[in-house]
């Protein structure tokens, strides 16, 4: 009998360990669904390992993260200006941002039609499950099925009084609940995603049309 219960009790430990072991997957796969990412799944390095040498015969290149100019690659040519590092801390006033962000510039033109299907393109890939295809959040795929997240409603009025500069800052630096893009969409991808967003409050009425009474938002 004792034998027969020390048995269940150690079945009973290994039960609870295994529970412990597993309990947060549920949650990583939910952010994961949203988000797109996670760690469970990583390689990684010893401490002590010695990082990887350049191949040989390899020739440095400049990066196609800011080349000189929208649709460009960088082959050897000199680079377009960096933009200036920031972090969300430099988010500052809500809607304008703090110096560094406010001294951006949007280097695309807002009416190019191929840039605005691009920046569709990436707005549906990245930014459509928490905002929803028309901008406004409780149409957002995320609505039914993660009810505590909040879907911000970036077609409404006011998201509509950002400027460009601020819009920019937040897909590349993430707010609040809002992860970073700044590592999955390029410079000038960021700023197609802005002339999206604004295509999708002017739909929505709450921006002007270009001329109508200036250029809201900038």
């Amino acid at each position: 009998m004792t034998r027969a219960a020390g048995a269940w009790r150690m079945l009973v430990v290994a039960g609870l360990a295994l529970v412990a072991a597993s309990g947060c997957k549920p949650l990583d796969d939910a952010m994961v669904a949203v988000f797109g990412r996670s760690m469970r799944d990583q390689r990684s390095f010893d401490p002590y390992e010695n990082t990887r040498g350049v191949p040989d015969n390899s020739v440095a290149f400049a990066s196609g993260n800011y080349p000189v100019a929208p649709g460009d690659v960088n082959l050897g040519q000199a680079e377009g200006a960096d933009v200036p590092p920031f972090t969300q801390l430099d988010l500052g006033v809500p809607g304008v941002g703090g110096e560094a962000i406010q001294g951006l510039v949007n280097p695309i033109d807002p009416d190019d039609p191929d840039d605005l299907a691009r920046g569709e393109e990436i707005y549906l890939r990245f930014c459509v499950v928490c905002h929803g295809p028309d901008g406004v959040g409780a149409n957002a795929y995320i609505a039914d099925k993660h009810l505590v997240l909040p879907a911000y409603n970036i077609s409404g009025s006011g998201v509509a009084g950002y400027s460009d500069q601020y819009i920019y800052a937040i897909v590349r630096v993430g707010r609040a609940g809002m992860p970073e893009y700044g590592s999955r969409i390029t410079h000038f991808d960021r700023w197609r995603v802005v002339n999206y967003v604004r295509r999708l409050q002017r739909e929505a009425g709450n921006l002007p049309e270009p001329g109508d009474q200036g250029e809201a938002g900038n």
